[in-house]
């Protein structure tokens, strides 16, 4: 049985790849970005509005958002288990299709690109604006292009090798948690008067939970660099030197490699609600970023994808060789 649910993890990122997230059928991120939203307005309402009131209602607000999301598809599949072993597998099944995002993160990030090729900046600066939290209404088509490439290189961890291997370790459970603390972070991580105090343990949490992925995934996409033929060796150097360039400690490590393979340069200022975040540049501009960057990128997401399953199989098959 513990190989039935092995090939569930197996199927739902190959579900993934060939469906990605269809428009309007139902979804467990959007579930569950749904309870954030309304438990935000419960407890700014139940909670003092001073900086301690707020941090601690934003504790809150990750103790039950994790706990839901725990607790929901583990009650489901272990009343399932309990009438048949193989009844668990469905939901298993669907669950770990959604947990990935490799296809959707191509999908959003091509339209950008083919925008771009039409000359459509007005349409590129909106299609971006679906993908980054930055303001994009003033960006260059440079300015467009740079966003795309690095929300594929920040999102090939957390949205795809980070979800893998927390799927690999704990099942669909343990990845709907990490899909949960994720969520959690782009909707009330920010560092601004709403969300400064209210989005720290949420902010804090995420750091945690991706930390040790994001080193990996940026080791995966220097494999992966030389692999397609790309700068693996500036991939490499590049990463050395400016990892630790982000507020984030996590966010410049794919950043970083991705900017080297590519032989250009990302990150830099950027505005976030209308204020202006100065932010150290990633990589050297050895060449000029242009939109063929955007399939270049999405073509290392991929290939850091299938290394993250390979290496999310191993570690399954590790797992039942110990417990069973």
């Amino acid at each position: 049985m513990p190989y039935w649910f092995l090939a569930a993890f197996i199927l739902g990122f190959l579900l993934d790849l060939l469906l990605g997230d269809p428009h309007g059928f139902p979804h467990f991120v959007c579930a569950i970005g749904a309870l954030i939203a309304r438990l935000e307005k419960l407890l700014r309402r139940i909670f003092p509005k001073t900086k301690g009131g707020e941090r601690a209602a934003g504790a809150v607000l990750v103790l039950c958002t994790v706990g839901v999301s725990a607790l929901l598809p583990l009650s489901l599949l272990a009343a399932l288990w309990r009438v048949h072993p193989l009844l668990a597998l469905l939901p298993e099944l669907f669950l770990c299709w959604q947990i990935p995002a490799v296809k959707s993160l191509r999908l959003e990030s091509m339209k950008v690109y083919q925008s771009l090729q039409g000359g459509n900046l007005e349409e590129a600066r909106y299609n971006v604006s679906m993908i980054v939290g930055r303001e994009t209404q003033n960006l260059s088509a440079e300015g467009v292009t740079k966003a795309a490439v690095e929300t594929v290189a920040e999102n090939s961890s957390d949205g795809v090798v980070a979800p893998l291997i927390y799927t690999a370790l704990g099942g669909s459970v343990l990845g709907c948690v990490y899909k949960a603390i994720n969520t959690m972070d782009s909707m009330v991580g920010y560092k601004n008067e709403r969300y400064r105090n209210f989005g720290t343990a949420a902010a804090k949490l995420d750091d945690i939970v991706n930390y040790l992925p994001s080193r990996l995934a940026a080791r995966l996409m220097i494999l992966a660099a030389y692999l397609l033929g790309f700068d693996g060796r500036n991939a490499r150097k590049i990463f050395k030197r400016d990892r630790a360039k982000h507020a984030s400690p996590n966010s410049a490590q794919t950043e970083s490699v991705c900017a080297g393979a590519l032989d250009v340069q990302l990150a830099g200022d950027a505005v976030y609600f209308g204020e202006l975040h100065h932010k150290p540049t990633l990589g050297d501009p050895i060449r000029p970023i242009t939109p063929e960057d955007i399939p270049r990128a999405c073509r290392l997401m991929y290939v850091v994808a299938f290394l993250t399953m390979l290496l999310g199989i191993a570690l399954r098959l590790l797992l039942i060789e110990v417990i069973f």
